[in-house]
């Protein structure tokens, strides 16, 4: 982000934006133009359909991805899309662009990150950068303990302090002013391409690298301004990915780096699309296509060092909350299953144990079998039980 600010400061983007610009208006606008409004929606549902069975047919099979698991996936999609739909806040108020775009953005990044070696390397170094940026946090941990404790894989020493240090950076490039121009130009291409807002453009672009809470802090003055279906995007952008740091822990254990690199870049237009589609849009959004910067409600800070301060107290208030928040649901989760499993030995259900995890997870089975996991021995099980323990995680 530095960086490219530095670099427009001497080379104006017009440079690049205008043959850009002069290329689309001679090519997908005369296009787009030649169909009657009324059937706009329809050809881009074609379109995307299309491309999607194109993209998933034509490739060759490979272990547990045969086509038949791709049909099944392709079943899956349509039946999430439609359950979404019919559960709509207000289905009237779908934005169909919005939802057909982010599909065929998601499918397009995937065979990207998946098919190209460059797309693979290109979102690997990315996932470093934010990894090796939040690893800093460690020279303050191990300042404040030892060296030794730094490393230790432990939750409150590995996670909590690059939150702190982060929300810290976050307020002092609010200062510079370096984050206002980053939201607004991320306003001006995501409202044109996906009709959405700029807040809600940079939670979903940042949440894959930097996590749930870290990525909301990057719009802090907007959020008293979010709309609801906003607030929910937020949300939804957090909670359909994970942070940088744990998706470099998952690749040191051995998970294939791809898939996980993957569908992290791909949850970015996906959550846009899923959000959209779960509760519209219905209210005038401040960064819709242009970025408004609102007072703060707190003192203005007097320098940077004065903004890196404050953001450190607030970074600490942060952190207790997560760190306190986890602790007590961890905690009514163990309640909870302590409860089932002292039932469940008057059921005879002693192996596996009743518990939350157990129960959910059968009951997200159709979930899983609708993603197209491979029906060989009990891996849809599997899956299940891991999309169980994230819903009660995230519950």
């Amino acid at each position: 982000m530095i960086t490219l600010r530095i670099v427009t400061l001497w080379v104006p983007a017009h440079h690049v934006l205008r043959p850009a610009k002069f290329l689309w208006s001679k090519t997908a606008t005369p296009l787009v133009a030649a169909i009657p409004p009324k059937f706009r929606t329809a050809a881009a549902a074609i379109l995307v359909i299309s491309v999607f069975l194109l993209g998933s047919f034509i490739s060759e099979e490979s272990l547990n991805n045969t086509r038949e698991n791709r049909a099944v996936s392709l079943f899956g999609l349509v039946v999430f899309i439609a359950v979404l739909a019919a559960t709509s806040r207000d289905r009237r108020k779908i934005k169909w662009h919005t939802v057909l775009v982010g599909m065929l953005m998601q499918f397009i990044i995937a065979l990207f990150v998946l098919r190209t070696g460059a797309g693979f390397d290109i979102f690997t170094f990315i996932s470093e950068l934010a990894r090796s940026l939040l690893g800093f946090a460690g020279d303050g941990t191990a300042f404040l303990t030892s060296p030794q404790v730094a490393k230790l894989p432990y939750f409150l020493i590995g996670v909590l302090p690059a939150i702190i240090f982060f929300v810290a950076l976050v307020q002092l490039l609010y200062y510079w002013g370096l984050l206002q121009w980053f939201i607004g130009k991320f306003a001006v291409f995501f409202f044109w391409s996906m009709q959405v807002s700029g807040a809600e453009a940079v939670v979903a672009a940042a949440s894959p690298f930097i996590g749930q809470g870290e990525s909301a802090m990057l719009i802090r003055p907007f959020v008293a301004h979010l709309t609801q279906a906003e607030l929910h995007q937020v949300m939804t952008s957090g909670f359909a990915t994970i942070a940088g740091s744990v998706l470099v822990a998952y690749i040191g254990m051995g998970v294939n780096p791809q898939a996980l690199i993957s569908s992290c870049v791909m949850s970015i237009p996906a959550s846009l699309a899923v959000s959209k589609l779960r509760y519209p849009e219905t209210e005038e959004s401040l960064t819709a296509g242009k970025v408004v910067i609102p007072e703060d409600d707190e003192v203005s800070s007097v320098n940077g060092l004065h903004a890196f301060a404050g953001g450190a107290w607030l970074g600490l208030k942060i952190a207790g909350m997560i760190m306190a928040t986890l602790l007590c649901v961890l905690a009514l989760l163990g309640l909870a299953n302590g409860l089932l499993t002292w039932w469940g030995r008057y059921l005879n259900i002693n192996d596996p144990p009743l518990t939350v995890e157990l129960i959910v997870g059968y009951i997200c089975y159709p979930i899983s079998f609708l993603l197209g996991v491979s029906r060989e021995g009990d891996d849809i099980y599997k899956v299940s039980q891991l999309i169980g323990t994230k819903l009660i995680g995230t519950l």
